[in-house]
């Protein structure tokens, strides 16, 4: 790997991406620039970031080369990175940012210290309130003072009970003695695993540009990490259908920040009828993406390698595959908790005043982590037809985080990129692609449930 005029920061999670998966960046080339102070924290952000982008850029040299493209050195931008990462803050609705946390969503003193609360989507906030013991009318004061009482321990059975979303925050030290924090910290940055079912996969029509050209992508995740995946698939030309339960909602602008080149379909996988359609959709799919807890899906019924043998199946979890065992540890996971979890938020700030990173880097970090195993295990089995399971959890990127060296003791504030790192569609401005070679995503973010669940109407990259 060859890297020139400036910063080697990816370096090294890019590195523990290849051992985890077993892959080689040896043909991989990255021309950096100084980061100054985008992404500026206590911990290495920068190298998270840019490495992440730089592990998915590795495996799409890996894939070019197996379907007989050309490999050429790719631009680590900071600007265009760090304003891809801080997408929530870039954006803009007729020239309005937006506010990327509700009122219920934050740091909260409790009787014995700290919580962090996460209520962005209603049904999260009704269930915070019904956990606290008030009702859906109560103000953000009254459950101020009602959290005050509570002691965190309390309060964390209380919300992982009533499907509501609050974790104590904890030190890098309770979380390293905790038995989930000790259980994620022994797994792979990126799980990747050969399974035994199998079936031929055609050669499609990859061009330089758009190499993963006619795989096609079935997307049930939600939020940001999910989403973050397979959008990256989706700016190297794979058609990505995303399907969303109609009972669920999503916040608007999250989705159009990251909905680019994909279409998006309103799909009830209760139903009988709507059970049947993700299975038909599977069995076309090349890969299958899902944001449920390891398991869960399974459980569930729908097992993606039974439909579409050789099928790459690539999931996103809060925190890991060690969670499934821990019986007690029912907590739901956005990036913000897994930080007040972790350690971050101490780290970052303090005990007595926690804090957060410059941007939700553990969402995207883990997105394009994911991306890259999966573009890395369709190159594994462009040859072998195997199938693959892929997974990555975000309080695994935060155990490489937090063990990365690179502290920095007073960090300057972090300053955004300016607008040459947007591009604006009619009324919406979004933040351009972390891949600097790209110059836009294949088309702009079509509105939730805005297709029908189908591959037919593809309206993906139409030029090399």
């Amino acid at each position: 790997m060859t890297v020139a005029d400036g910063s080697d920061a990816h370096t090294d999670l890019l590195r523990a991406y290849e051992k985890s998966v077993g892959v080689s960046g040896a043909y991989s080339e990255f021309v950096t620039a100084p980061w100054g102070d985008r992404l500026s924290a206590v911990l290495p952000v920068r190298a998270l970031a840019s490495g992440a982008v730089a592990a998915f850029a590795s495996s799409v040299d890996r894939y070019r080369r197996s379907v007989g493209l050309d490999t050429t050195a790719w631009k680590l931008s900071p600007d265009r990175i760090s304003a891809s990462f801080s997408g929530d803050r870039m954006y803009r609705e007729n020239g309005e940012p937006v506010r990327a946390f509700a009122e219920l969503s934050g740091f909260f003193e409790c009787a014995d210290g700290w919580v962090r609360t996460h209520a962005n989507y209603p049904h999260h906030r009704r269930a915070l309130l019904r956990a606290i013991g008030l009702d859906e009318t109560a103000t953000v004061d009254a459950a101020r003072m009602r959290i005050g009482s509570l002691d965190s321990a309390t309060i964390e059975r209380r919300c992982a009970r009533a499907g509501a979303i609050a974790v104590r925050v904890r030190t890098e030290q309770e979380w390293a003695e905790h038995e989930v924090g000790a259980a994620v910290a022994s797994e792979p940055l990126v799980r990747s695993i050969h399974r035994s079912d199998a079936a031929p996969r055609p050669d499609y029509a990859a061009t330089q540009q758009y190499p993963l050209r006619g795989l096609r992508v079935l997307d049930s995740t939600r939020v940001i990490a999910g989403p973050v995946a397979s959008r990256a698939l989706a700016l190297l030309g794979a058609s990505v259908l995303r399907i969303d339960p109609p009972d669920l909602p999503e916040i608007g602008w999250q989705h159009m920040e990251n909905g680019q080149g994909k279409r998006s379909a309103l799909l009830d996988m209760k139903t009988v009828e709507g059970l049947n359609t993700a299975r038909q959709l599977c069995a076309q799919s090349d890969v299958f993406l899902s944001g449920y807890r390891p398991g869960a899906i399974e459980n569930f019924g729908f097992l993606p390698s039974s439909f579409r043998p050789g099928i790459v199946c690539g999931s996103v979890s809060a925190w890991g595959h060690g969670a499934r065992q821990n019986n007690a540890w029912l907590q739901r996971g956005f990036d913000s908790i897994v930080q007040a979890a972790s350690g971050i938020a101490v780290i970052e700030g303090s005990e007595n005043d926690p804090g957060a990173l410059p941007a939700q880097a553990l969402d995207h970090a883990s997105g394009y982590l994911l991306a890259a195993g999966i573009v890395d295990a369709l190159t594994a089995t462009r040859i072998s037809g195997s199938g693959c399971d892929v997974s990555v959890s975000l309080a695994r990127t935060a155990s490489w985080l937090t063990s990365a060296g690179g502290r920095t003791e007073h960090p300057d504030a972090a300053s955004l990129p300016g607008p040459d790192s947007t591009v604006t569609h009619g009324p919406t401005t979004t933040a351009l692609p972390a891949l600097a070679d790209y110059s836009d995503y294949p088309f702009p973010a079509h509105p939730l449930g805005s297709h029908a669940p189908s591959f037919d109407d593809d309206r993906g990259p139409t030029s090399a």
